[in-house]
C-alpha cells in the first residue's frame, strides 16, 4: 500500500468514527450561515471586527518580528508595515461600520480582479476539458463584483454578511454530506 491510499483508510475511518461530531458541525455551520443570511448587516460588522482582530495581532506579530530581525535590512520596512498594520486593524475596530465600507469596496475589487484573471486563464486553458467552467466562474466573480460596486456603499448593509452566510452555508453542507457518508459507512 502507498502512503496515499494509508492516508486515505486513515481519513476514512476517522470520517467513519466521528460522523456524528461532523454532522453536528456540518448542522452548526448551517445554521450560523441562516442567520447571516437573515442579518447581513449584523453578520457584516462581525466579518469586519474579526478582520479587525486579525488586523491589529499581524501587526503586533510584525513589529515583534521587526524588533527580533532588528540587525536585518528590511527591519524599517517590517516595523512600518506592522504599524500599518496594528493602525488599521485598530481604526477598523474603533468604527467597525467604516471598515465595513471599506472591506465592502475591497471585496468587489477582489471579484473583479479574480473574475479578470479567471477568464484569462480559462481562454489559456481553452484545449482542455473544463476551461470553459473557469470562465463562467470568472464571470460570475465579475458580476458579483460589479453589482457590489455600483450598489456601494449601500452595498456595505449586505455583502459581507450574504457572501460570509453563503460561505458558512455551503461549509456546513459540505460536512453534512461527509457526516451522512461517513455514518452509511459505519452501519
Amino acid at each position: 500500500m502507498t502512503d496515499r491510499s494509508m492516508m486515505t483508510i486513515s481519513a476514512s475511518d476517522h470520517v467513519r468514527a466521528n460522523w456524528g461530531w461532523m454532522l453536528a458541525l456540518g448542522i452548526l455551520f448551517v445554521v450560523g450561515g441562516f442567520f447571516a443570511f437573515m442579518a447581513p448587516f449584523l453578520a457584516s460588522l462581525v466579518v469586519t471586527t474579526i478582520v479587525a482582530f486579525v488586523l491589529v495581532i499581524a501587526g503586533v506579530a510584525q513589529i515583534f518580528q521587526a524588533w527580533r530581525m532588528k540587525s536585518w535590512g528590511g527591519f524599517l520596512w517590517q516595523l512600518i508595515i506592522g504599524i500599518v498594520l496594528l493602525i488599521g486593524g485598530i481604526a477598523i475596530y474603533a468604527n467597525p461600520v467604516a471598515g465595513t465600507l471599506t472591506l465592502t469596496l475591497f471585496a468587489a475589487a477582489m471579484f473583479l480582479a479574480k473574475g479578470v484573471f479567471q477568464i484569462i486563464l480559462g481562454f489559456q486553458l481553452r484545449p482542455h476539458d473544463g476551461w470553459g467552467w473557469i470562465i463562467a466562474s470568472g464571470v460570475i466573480a465579475l458580476i458579483v463584483g460589479v453589482l457590489i460596486y455600483v450598489q456601494w456603499p449601500m452595498s456595505s448593509l449586505y455583502a459581507l454578511g450574504t457572501l460570509a452566510g453563503i460561505s458558512l452555508a455551503f461549509t456546513g453542507w459540505s460536512y453534512v454530506a461527509i457526516a451522512l457518508a461517513g455514518r452509511r459507512m459505519a452501519a
